[in-house]
């Protein structure tokens, strides 16, 4: 005697009729990128610029923002030496907009010179705030939470009134988050709140199917990298690399494609994507 079975009923649908439509089906390669226009802050050097070169390979137009004119006048220069389609025949490929990423007036105007914004990505600068709790200042601190926190509430004020469904906006962190040295007390607040506030983002903009997502980078060989004690030279850099798990620190090109990755991918979002080469495992 057979078992009887139930059938399964699928429960009906609780979407209210004027629900917004699910974020748009692409191609998650980079090509998705092509034609669509990318404010990068802090893109002048380092993950930000490599972002920018990378994006310029696929089509894309990029709009920088960075606090010193000159290098920001360089990396847009290497920009537009940069071979591949151009996004829009009649428009510069490459925007330069000087000013402080964390001021709402200079991202105001990056936005409304960018036109149509499709993604956006924020890569911190340097290392503010380090010392031995006992040396902090309550000033100190302050700037410190200031100079990362309130920098990544700016833009997503802007990019929540800006990006369009499927959009994205991209912040980074680092592994000390996760793996805390002494005398970094107040960067790593600052930055494993940005990563809290990833996630917040994430779940407040889903409804009109904006992305937020966020890179915890490794150690990455770029410039800021080089001025660390001990890491003035590429020998330096080598033997230090030598004995992390994969061999090397990571280039500034691999670590700009987990943000590519993170743009063309409509299904990612509220995600903190490792990028370290294996480093956290040990």
């Amino acid at each position: 005697m057979s078992t009887p079975t139930t059938a399964f009923v699928p429960a009906p649908s609780t979407a209210p009729d004027d629900a917004p439509a699910p974020v748009p089906v692409r191609t998650p390669l980079p090509s998705a990128l092509a034609g669509t226009t990318a404010v990068l802050v802090g893109g002048s050097s380092g993950i930000g610029l490599a972002a920018g070169v990378l994006l310029r390979t696929v089509g894309a137009r990029v709009v920088l923002v960075a606090r010193d004119p000159e290098r920001l006048r360089a990396a847009a220069d290497r920009l537009r030496a940069v071979p591949g389609p151009a996004p829009h025949p009649a428009e510069d490929p490459v925007v330069e907009v000087p000013g402080d990423g964390g001021d709402e007036r200079v991202l105001t105007e990056a936005f409304d010179r960018a036109g149509e914004v499709g993604h956006v990505l924020v890569t911190a600068g340097g290392v503010t705030g380090a010392g031995p709790l006992a040396a902090l200042t309550p000033d100190g601190i302050r700037a410190t939470l200031d100079s990362r926190l309130q920098s990544a509430f700016a833009v997503a004020r802007l990019a929540a009134a800006r990006l369009p469904a499927g959009g994205s906006l991209t912040y980074s962190s680092g592994i000390l988050v996760t793996r805390p040295a002494p005398g970094m007390t107040a960067p790593l607040s600052a930055a494993g709140a940005v990563e809290t506030l990833t996630r917040a983002l994430a779940v407040e903009l889903a409804p009109t199917r904006r992305r937020v997502n966020a890179v915890r980078f490794g150690r990455i060989d770029t410039p800021l990298w080089r001025t660390f004690p001990g890491m003035d030279s590429p020998e330096a850099v080598t033997t230090a690399g030598a004995t992390h798990p994969l061999g090397r620190f990571g280039t500034a090109e691999e670590a700009a494609s987990a943000a590519l990755f993170l743009m063309a991918n409509n299904y990612m979002t509220g995600q903190i994507l490792t990028l370290d080469g294996g480093e956290t495992l040990t």
